[in-house]
């Protein structure tokens, strides 16, 4: 059955579409029609904002205690319907069911509780020689968001732009929106107050781009592409506004000479397939050396045999389908863009997946002898695609590594931490994990580059909503 939403949230309220006009979600497994959403107008998205901007002086004079409490019961919420999140994801997104469970619904809900905590923690003033330093909220955040980790990222702008005291407008992707959907019943629910969170669902050069260029909104938290969050800069600079920018990457993991090969290529394959390479932060240029190659194209090949994909709800793999038909041939095009570059494929293809001709699916995809000009290592493919890229020493292997437009993140294998660490802190990006590091939900993550500005989770994305404020004394 198709799910039908007919309504905006503002004000606390359910708001009837005033245009009529629908947009289509499909699921990412089938391609069939899996819900419709409403088109947001001008007129929807300039009322969320002055729903916002009414609802700002109350909440910012609520005490942090409350506002964490208030975070607290909406993560509880959000844990009691972790299943329905994680299948609505899967759904929409095509990430495997036995995935999405953790990522998917699981890393919200600890998003919201740790902003709790940390807005009943954080020292909101301290003295500075005659100077009393005062932190407050920076206003009316607007969040535009992917279509990746869909709740993931509403929950990474929302909850640290509430426990800091300012009201929000959220723009989900229209792609993957239904989870927005549950986020606000949540947000309803649990009372928080008319305006403090308000959600339009919409394309973005029309809600998109109103609720930035809105005179009333004073900050702009968006996740997206390179080229359009240079847009969102673009309009929001006409108003001096403050931005935030979490963007693309094109990440290398750097296997050194001494490293636990097995280890380090098997671990390297599942970091760029995961979520069918959907990830922003994806690892997918590997970075080896050449006198191991033919060594790392068998291990590569043979852990890419592991990851078939299968259907995201009922199947067992740990690759699913992409989002979309277009994401689908975005894909294709790349890998096509690789043979045609004179990149050698030692796996996968452009054909679909056997007895997966329905949905948006894509075989796991590896090149090898890849060099570093080439499109294919150059450019975000966001699919399940690995570039195998050889090199002759280690500062080759740096320099291939910051040798792009992005800085996101990346990772270093060797023999000892020590030797890791000492190369990682050579590697310009935002974030590098050592010896297979887990992904940590409290540090902070963004990019350098053309990855973006600025900082999300932990201290450093709750102190990206704030504003410092002098005040001197005799």
């Amino acid at each position: 059955m198709t799910i039908v939403r007919d309504s905006f949230y503002i004000n606390g309220e359910w708001v009837k579409s005033t245009s009529g006009e629908t947009l289509d979600v499909t699921t990412s497994g089938t391609g069939e029609l899996y819900a419709t959403i409403p088109a947001g107008t001008v007129q929807e998205a300039n009322r969320a904002v002055e729903a916002a901007a009414a609802a700002f002086t109350a909440w910012s004079n609520t005490s942090p205690k409350e506002r964490g409490e208030f975070l607290v019961r909406i993560s509880e919420k959000l844990a009691e319907r972790s299943d329905e999140i994680a299948l609505t994801i899967a759904n929409e997104v095509g990430m495997p069911l036995m995935l999405s469970k953790g990522i998917q619904a699981g890393l919200p809900t600890m998003t919201f509780a740790d902003n709790a905590q940390r807005a009943s923690e954080f020292v909101w003033e301290e003295e500075v020689g005659n100077s009393t330093l005062v932190r407050e909220p920076v206003g009316v955040v607007v969040a535009i968001t992917p279509w990746n980790y869909p709740l993931h990222q509403i929950a990474n702008k929302v909850a640290a732009a509430l426990a800091a005291g300012c009201t929000v407008v959220v723009k989900p992707s229209e792609v993957a929106p239904i989870n927005a959907f549950i986020l606000a019943e949540i947000i309803h629910e649990v009372g928080l107050p008319k305006g403090v969170f308000n959600m339009v669902t919409g394309l973005g050069p029309v809600v998109g781009e109103a609720i930035v260029a809105h005179p009333k909104t004073d900050m702009v938290s968006f996740t997206g592409s390179t080229r359009a969050g240079k847009r969102v800069m673009q309009i929001a600079a006409e108003m001096v506004k403050r931005v935030s920018l979490e963007l693309g990457g094109k990440s290398a993991n750097i296997i050194l000479e001494d490293a636990d090969v097995p280890k380090a290529v098997a671990d390297g394959v599942f970091k760029c397939y995961l979520n069918s390479g959907q990830t922003c932060s994806a690892l997918t240029r590997m970075v080896v050396p050449r006198s191991r190659l033919a060594e790392v194209e068998d291990i590569a090949v043979a852990t890419a045999m592991g990851f078939a994909p299968a259907d995201p709800i009922t199947g067992a793999s740990l690759l699913g389908p992409l989002v979309s038909a277009a994401q689908q041939q975005r894909v294709r095009d790349y890998i096509t863009k690789g043979i045609d570059e004179g990149a050698r494929i030692i796996c996968g293809g452009v054909t679909p997946p056997e007895g997966l001709e329905q949905g948006y699916y894509v075989q796991p995809t590896i090149f090898s002898d890849v060099r570093n000009d080439m499109t294919i290592a150059q450019e975000e493919i966001f699919g399940p695609v690995l570039s195998i890229i050889p090199y002759d020493t280690e500062a080759e292997a740096i320099a291939i590594a910051n040798d792009s437009n992005y800085g996101l993140a990346g990772g270093v294998w060797a023999a000892s931490d020590e030797k890791a660490f000492e190369v990682a802190r050579k590697i310009r990006t935002g974030q590098v994990e050592i010896n297979g590091g887990a992904f940590n939900i409290v540090a902070p993550f963004g990019g350098y580059k053309q990855s973006g500005i600025g900082r999300e989770l932990g201290k450093y994305g709750f102190e990206e909503f704030l504003e410092v404020k002098a005040i001197q004394h005799p």
